[in-house]
């Protein structure tokens, strides 16, 4: 599972991937019956707390034990999430069970009625686009196979276009501070619920706005110390298992412009900075990819819509509705660089980045603990 600068790593659909947690864990057989690949606590747990810890890949946690002693101690190893390695696209693979060229939220801005959709502030150039995208008609398969499993989530998230898109049907549990997440999680336990779904965004957003080195430092050491929280917290019998949506690599301002013969081929962008849709113009799109390959081949993967739907990057189906919300050509990043789009704007530069299939975006943990 390592990408190289020929090949990326593309997602294993049908083995370990993060579309296969909550399939695994609310199949017939429960944690009777998991998958080899899940960490040893989990297997006959009587009760599982999934906790999603944005922004986390596997080969920074590995180079920072020290930071993360109690996940460094954790049972498991590394599996992959999904293409592209965005947090639109993997959570709503995690929730739904299913791959992006299934669900169809496939990418963090994609182009669906004629528009680019910011999945994640579910808007379009033209505003709030909840009315006019609705949500559940947009990404309409339940999470969690249709069960009512709770998801302890930052409050302000409830009723976000993006919460109903990718976590319909599900029970929000809101918190407005991650201590009182921690007490969330007991209060369900005692319950007797038996998964219990836990999202924390910290460490992406630390990593995007800082990059690599000291406030990523410290935001690993308080994502470590909830996860102690919560084992300390744990019933017998009780597992916790860590996973992430993605990882990171520090791009900083390594922004990389549109190639001069590129730019006349092309009517729109969308995606993202390290997984870039480019869309041709009528008639372009042959001469687009060629233009493409020439300008930005050193930097990247430059694959067209054929090819990435045919070698399984989106899983080994893509509905008409996926496919229709690509573009013709796409730039993946292999290198540490973003391919810039001035409409893909936020409040602050990014300095880390993810969306790519490079082992370090593609790579995050499944571990686990479990009590008594």
């Amino acid at each position: 599972m390592v990408a190289s600068a020929a090949q990326p790593l593309v997602p294993d659909y049908a083995g370990r991937c993060v579309s296969n947690l909550v399939p695994s864990l609310l199949g017939p057989g429960g944690t009777g019956a998991l998958p080899s690949w899940f960490p040893a606590p989990v297997h006959g747990a009587d009760q599982v707390v999934l906790l999603v810890l944005d922004g986390l890949g596997w080969n920074h946690l590995r180079a920072k034990p020290e930071l993360a002693p109690t996940l460094s101690a954790l049972s498991g190893e590394a599996i992959m999430t999904v293409a592209p390695s965005t947090t639109a696209t993997a959570l709503t693979s995690i929730a739904t069970g299913l791959a992006p060229g299934e669900h169809g939220i496939v990418g963090y801005r994609f182009s669906t009625r004629g528009e680019v959709l910011n999945v994640l502030r579910w808007s379009t150039p033209t505003g709030d686009a909840r009315k006019r995208l609705v949500p559940r008609e947009v990404q309409p398969v339940p999470a969690f196979m249709g069960s009512t499993v709770p998801v302890v989530t930052k409050a302000e998230f409830a009723g976000s276009g993006f919460s109903m898109a990718h976590l319909g049907g599900a029970r929000h549990v809101g918190y407005r501070a991650t201590s009182t997440m921690v007490v969330q999680v007991r209060h369900l336990l005692a319950a007797g619920e038996k998964l219990i779904y836990a999202y924390y965004d910290g460490i992406d957003k630390v990593a995007h706005e800082f990059g690599f080195g000291p406030y990523l430092d410290a935001e690993l050491r308080a994502a470590d110390d909830l996860a102690r929280l919560l084992l300390a917290d744990l019933p017998t019998g009780t597992a916790l298992l860590v996973t992430a949506d993605h990882g990171q690599v520090h791009v900083g301002d390594r922004l990389v412009a549109l190639g001069a013969g590129v730019v006349p081929l092309v009517a729109g962008q969308s995606g993202e900075g390290r997984f870039r849709w480019l869309h041709a113009r009528p008639g372009a799109a042959a001469e687009l990819l060629a233009a493409a390959t020439d300008a930005h081949g050193a930097l990247a993967w430059v694959v067209s819509i054929d090819e990435i739907i045919d070698e399984g990057w989106l899983g080994p189906r893509v509905t008409s509705a996926a496919r229709g919300r690509l573009g013709d050509v796409a730039l993946v990043a292999r290198d540490p660089v973003s391919f810039d789009d001035p409409a893909d704007s936020g409040p602050f530069p990014l300095v880390c980045r993810h969306g790519s299939l490079t082992d370090d975006e593609m790579l995050v943990p499944l571990l686990a603990g479990r009590a008594g």
